[in-house]
C-alpha cells in the first residue's frame, strides 16, 4: 500500500481467523490493522455494507465487530461521518501483533470488608454463591483426584499444578488476547495474595509504587507495608491520568478493565501511554484484572498484559468472585526475569492453594463448566443489575453500570455520603462511600451499590427504600 493513498480495511483480504469465529475474527483482524497501522489514526473505515461484501459476512457480524472496537476506543463513531480509528499506536507496539509460535504445553492482613456475607444491600463485590454448581465441583473434584493419582498430592509444584497452569494459559489465550505458556503462570490464593507477593519481592523501603486515585484500597496498604512511597495516580473518564506519572518509580497498579471503584475502562491510548511510560522509566505495571469476565454491553475487553511487547506487565487474576469466595485460588502471568524471585518469595511465605481444588480446577476448566458457568452468571447479573436500575428516581446518576458487580451512585447536589450512608444503616442497607476509595481526590458525594449477591426480589424491595433515601436527601 502506498503512502499516499488512504489505508481502507477492504484493502485487507478476507481473515482466515473467520472459520473459527466469525464476529471474533472480524475484530482481531480490523484490531491488527489498527495496531499495525494498516489502518493508521484518522483513516476511515468502510461501511459495515461494503465490507461485509467484501468479506462475505453479515452486516450484524461486522456492526458488532465495530461496537466492540468503539467501546475499546479503538474507533470512533459519529452519525454523519461514518466509523474513523481514534487510536494513535506508538512505533515500539507494533511487535506485539508479531505472530508467535503455540505455546508449548507443560504435562500483613487488611481490614475485613464491610458486610462481608452474602444478601446484604448493597454490599459491593460479592458474587452469589448460589449460582455455583456445587454437584459439578464434586464431580470434577472426585475426576480430577482419580485422574491425578496419588502424585499430585505427593509432589511439590510451588508455582501450581502444571496441569492448571497450562488450563489457565488456555483460558487467558482464548478469552483475554494473552500469549501466555503455562510457565509464565504462578498459582495464588487471589489478588490480595498476587499483591503481596509482588510488594515483598519488588519493592524496597523508599521506592515509588503509583496508584489509582480513587483505587483499591488494600493495594495502597500493602505497598506500604513494604516501605514504599505511595503516590496516587489521578483518574479521568479514561482512566488513570498518565500524564500525571512520575519520573521514575518502581511499578504501578491499575485495573484497567473495570476501574475500581469508578467503572470506566482504561483506553487504548492511555494503556499504549502507560507501557511506554514502563518502558521509558524501567518501571513494572501491575495489572488486576478484576472484574473483566462480567462486561455486559460488549465482549470482555483484552488485557493490557495482550500489548506488553516489552514484558513489562505482571498480570493478576482471581477464580474468588465468579466461582465463590471460599475457593481461593487465583493467578498471576509473571515476566520471565521475575518468575524466580516471586517463587522464591511465594515458598518462603508457605502460601499454596490445596492439591484438591488445583485437580478440581483442572477438570472444571477443561470440560468448558466454567465458561459456562460465567455465562450464567453474567446474564444473571445482568437481570439484577437491570432491575436495581429500574428502582431508581428518573435523572438519578450512575456510573460504571456497564460492567462488573457494582455501580457507583452520584448524590445528589450538596449531599452528604456519611450521612446518607448513616441513615441508610438505619433502615439496613450497607453502603460504602466512595471518599473511602480517595487518597488526595476530591469528588462529587458518591456511593457504591452491589447488586449481584442479592435475588431480584430482594432488590426490588431495597430498591424502593434506596429510592424514598434518595428522595429525602
Amino acid at each position: 500500500m502506498s503512502r499516499g493513498k488512504a489505508a481502507s480495511a477492504l484493502d485487507l483480504p478476507r481473515p482466515d481467523t473467520l472459520e473459527a469465529g466469525k464476529q471474533q475474527g472480524a475484530y482481531e483482524a480490523l484490531r491488527a490493522a489498527i495496531l499495525n497501522r494498516q489502518l493508521p489514526a484518522g483513516s476511515r473505515l468502510p461501511s459495515t455494507r461494503s465490507l461485509a461484501e467484501r468479506w462475505l459476512l453479515s452486516r450484524g457480524t461486522l456492526e458488532a465487530a465495530f461496537e466492540r472496537l468503539h467501546s475499546e476506543g479503538y474507533v470512533q463513531r459519529v452519525a454523519g461521518s461514518g466509523t474513523r480509528v481514534c487510536a494513535v499506536i506508538p512505533e515500539q507496539f507494533i511487535a506485539a501483533l508479531a505472530p508467535t509460535e503455540s505455546p508449548r504445553r507443560m504435562a500483613v492482613p487488611d481490614q475485613p470488608d464491610a458486610g462481608v456475607q452474602s444478601h446484604v444491600p448493597f454490599v459491593a463485590r460479592r458474587p452469589d454463591a448460589g449460582l455455583f454448581d456445587l454437584k459439578a465441583w464434586a464431580r470434577c473434584i472426585s475426576r480430577g483426584l482419580l485422574s491425578a493419582g496419588p502424585g499430585a498430592l505427593e509432589a511439590s509444584h510451588p508455582a501450581g499444578l502444571p496441569a492448571l497452569r497450562a488450563q489457565i494459559a488456555d483460558y487467558l489465550r482464548s478469552y483475554r488476547g494473552m500469549h501466555c505458556e503455562a510457565d509464565e503462570v504462578i498459582v495464588t490464593t487471589g489478588i490480595r495474595h498476587g499483591l503481596d507477593l509482588i510488594a515483598r519481592t519488588l519493592l524496597k523501603p523508599g521506592d515509588t509504587a503509583c496508584v489509582e486515585d480513587p483505587g483499591y484500597t488494600p493495594a495502597r496498604r500493602l505497598f506500604t507495608l513494604a516501605g514504599a512511597q505511595v503516590v496516587p495516580i489521578p483518574v479521568t473518564a479514561e482512566g488513570l491520568d498518565t500524564a500525571q506519572l512520575p519520573g521514575a518509580a518502581r511499578l504501578a497498579y491499575v485495573t484497567p478493565a473495570h476501574q475500581a471503584p469508578l467503572g470506566m475502562t482504561l483506553s487504548v491510548s492511555h494503556r499504549l501511554a502507560l507501557l511506554d511510560w514502563a518502558a521509558r522509566t524501567d518501571a513494572w505495571v501491575v495489572e488486576d484484572d478484576y472484574d473483566s469476565e462480567y462486561n455486559y454491553n460488549s465482549a470482555p475487553l483484552a488485557a493490557l498484559k495482550s500489548l506488553d511487547s516489552g514484558d513489562r506487565v505482571i498480570y493478576c487474576g482471581s477464580f474468588n468472585k465468579n466461582l465463590f469466595p471460599g475457593l481461593r485460588v487465583g493467578f498471576m502471568v509473571v515476566p520471565r526475569t521475575l518468575r524466580p524471585a516471586l517463587l522464591r518469595t511465594l515458598q518462603l511465605t508457605g502460601h499454596s492453594v490445596g492439591a484438591t481444588d488445583q485437580v478440581g480446577l483442572v477438570e472444571f476448566l477443561g470440560s468448558g463448566a466454567f465458561v459456562r458457568h460465567l455465562r450464567a452468571s453474567r446474564q444473571a447479573y445482568q437481570a439484577r443489575r437491570d432491575a436495581l436500575l429500574a428502582c431508581l428516581p428518573q435523572g438519578c446518576a450512575v456510573s460504571g453500570q456497564q460492567a462488573g458487580l457494582h455501580f457507583v451512585l452520584w448524590l445528589p447536589a450538596g449531599g452528604d455520603e456519611a450521612d446518607f450512608c448513616t441513615r441508610a444503616a438505619a433502615v439496613g442497607l450497607t453502603l460504602q462511600p466512595l471518599g473511602k476509595f480517595c487518597v488526595e481526590a476530591s469528588l462529587a458525594p458518591a456511593v457504591i451499590i452491589g447488586y449481584t449477591a442479592l435475588t431480584l426480589a430482594q432488590i426490588r424491595f431495597h430498591g424502593r427504600v434506596l429510592t424514598k433515601l434518595l428522595m429525602a436527601t
